[in-house]
């Protein structure tokens, strides 16, 4: 009975330690997350400042995991190749291994200073990025009070014959014990939860030092799996691209082989590693990075290939995100690139049709895996947009005649206004869906009704644009602007609604204006591509202001 209580005890505090490293992950990403984003785009441009950068995410973000999927989420995209890619993984592991140094000391008396501090930061905060790191300081204060409640637990196991019978048997079975840790970081989606507690192991005498060195071998291994995971649920339809596989799986072939090498000479390793057992952990889960780091960063090159051999591209017409009609040998032939360019944009416009589409539906039902879907969807369209945008960049565009190089700058600002309009719908409407289905808001019949008559004025608004765009159709282009009106008087509609809604209904009301004017801001975008035709035309005034009155006098 007793075993049976202590080991729901240990569950508690291992499950207060990961809800404290998922806050601290939260705040600095709502804190810093576009900052650390567009510091990786820039800084992956070679190995070693990809793996100083990934290092430095890590640091931030307190888990590699999360650094990782962050890292693979630009490699998807296309914002950085396969090489700086993988350093910047190298570097996220090493950095998940100094803040376990860092935590394996003592800091038992800093722990209720830490949480106090973050709350007042978070309940005094007046912005946000002061409360989100409020936040952040409130999970690592829990972290380091489940680490001292971990300890002080492990140590009645000292007199608990079973549990250390049972704990023992994984001395004599290194691989074993690898395996149970790996189990571990993979449930727990974090490598650093995992060597935190076998630290806890160790430090409290319930594992010998070979046992804990192979554990944290296996969850260096368990750790990589998450990743991996998330990149093949993170296909839409029809199959993982396994392009998008190869960053998970390198960084996989990488520890798989540190954990081979330090089972096959793990009393080796062990008799390198004489610090007492609580040090023991957290140093050998920084040698084991640092050693796959120095052996695998000169290596990169080769593994890109490797990676590459046995994770082909898809064909085009199976991966939604490769462009299909770019062919280069037509940048010599302008009108016929430029045709080609064309082609490729009206498959972005398929594409946001296609997310307009299903963040109404998300909406409607309150699905929050069919947001995250348009999410992916907006991968597409990005990775679409870079190619267009690279194949119209290697056009000679100094000798184009005035016409193809008018239809140039037409072709390049419909891309954008594609593209900004799926920001649009992945960053916005997919969180509005998101919302209602955590806050559990009911929409009305007549909400529901309004919101789809909203979202098919929009996709008829994108048609409009796509007519205006291939024909260059002026009527098309005037039902456009005066679209704009309409959506005016929408969102003063909602307005109203808003205004008059009783309390009860007030939230529904308030997610129905947000929606109308995010649509609002999108048909903006789309409203954009009339305005050359209608200008070259004469159709369009200078201002909507009134001219000032001239005054007696003057």
């Amino acid at each position: 009975m007793y075993g049976l209580s202590l080991l729901i005890q240990l569950a508690g505090e291992a499950a207060l330690l990961l809800y404290g490293l998922s806050l601290v992950q939260r705040g600095v990403d709502r804190a810093y997350g576009a900052q650390l984003r567009e510091g990786l785009g820039r800084a992956l441009r070679d190995r070693w400042r990809a793996f100083a950068a990934g290092l430095l995410a890590t640091t931030a973000l307190q888990s590699s995991t999360a650094a990782g999927l962050m890292v693979g989420g630009l490699h998807a995209a296309g914002a950085l190749g396969l090489v700086p890619a993988l350093g910047a993984m190298l570097g996220a592991n090493v950095g998940t291994a100094l803040i376990a140094q860092v935590l394996s000391f003592d800091l038992r008396p800093v722990f209720p200073l830490v949480i106090l501090l973050g709350w007042m930061a978070f309940k005094r905060g007046k912005k946000a990025r002061t409360r989100d790191l409020g936040r952040a300081a409130i999970g690592l204060g829990l972290m380091l009070c489940a680490l001292f409640l971990l300890l002080s637990s492990m140590q009645p196991v000292e007199h608990s014959e079973g549990l250390r019978q049972l704990l023992h048997l994984l001395e004599g079975s290194p691989p074993a014990a690898a395996l149970l840790a790996a189990l571990l970081a993979w449930a727990t989606h974090s490598s650093l939860a995992a060597v935190l507690l076998v630290g806890s192991l160790a430090s409290t005498g319930v594992i010998g030092a070979e046992a804990a060195v192979a554990m944290v071998a296996g969850a260096n291994l368990g750790g990589s799996v998450p990743p991996l995971l998330a990149a093949r649920h993170g296909a839409r339809g029809g199959g993982t691209d396994p392009a998008g596989l190869r960053l998970p799986v390198g960084n996989l072939l990488n520890r798989l082989a540190g954990a081979v090498l330090v089972l096959a000479l793990l009393p080796q390793v062990t008799a390198l590693l004489s610090a007492a057992p609580g040090r023991l952990v957290a140093d050998a889960h920084l040698g084991f990075n640092l050693v796959m780091a120095a052996l695998f960063l000169p290596l990169l090159d080769p593994l890109s290939r490797l990676l590459r051999r046995m994770l082909p591209d898809l064909p085009p017409e199976r991966n939604p995100g490769a462009p299909r009609y770019l062919d280069e040998g037509a940048l010599a032939t302008p009108p016929v690139a430029l045709a080609n360019a064309a082609r490729e944009v009206l498959r972005m416009a398929d594409t946001l049709e296609t997310m307009l589409r299903d963040a109404g539906e998300a909406l409607r039902r309150a699905d929050r895996d069919e947001a995250r879907a348009v999410g992916r969807l907006d991968d597409v369209l990005d990775r679409l947009h870079g190619a267009v945008h690279a194949y119209l960049a290697r056009l000679p565009q100094e000798d184009l005649p005035e016409a193809e190089a008018r239809r140039l700058a037409e072709i390049r600002a419909f891309a954008i206004a594609l593209e900004h309009a799926g920001d649009a719908v992945s960053r916005n409407l997919s969180k509005h869906a998101a919302r209602r289905a955590r806050r559990g808001i009911p929409l009305s019949p007549e909400d529901l009704r309004v919101l789809e008559a909203q979202t098919g004025r929009l996709l008829a608004q994108l048609r409009l644009a796509v007519a205006v765009f291939l024909h260059e159709d002026a009527e098309a282009a005037r039902q456009l602007v005066r679209e704009k009106e309409a959506w005016r008087s929408a969102e003063r509609e909602a307005t109203d609604h808003l205004v008059e809604a009783s309390p009860a209904g007030s939230a529904a009301a308030s997610l129905v204006l947000d929606v109308t004017r995010d649509l609002k801001r999108i048909g903006a975008h789309l409203a954009g591509i009339a305005y050359p035709l209608l200008e070259r035309q004469g159709e369009l005034r200078s201002t909507r202001l009134r001219a000032p009155s001239v005054t007696a006098g003057e």
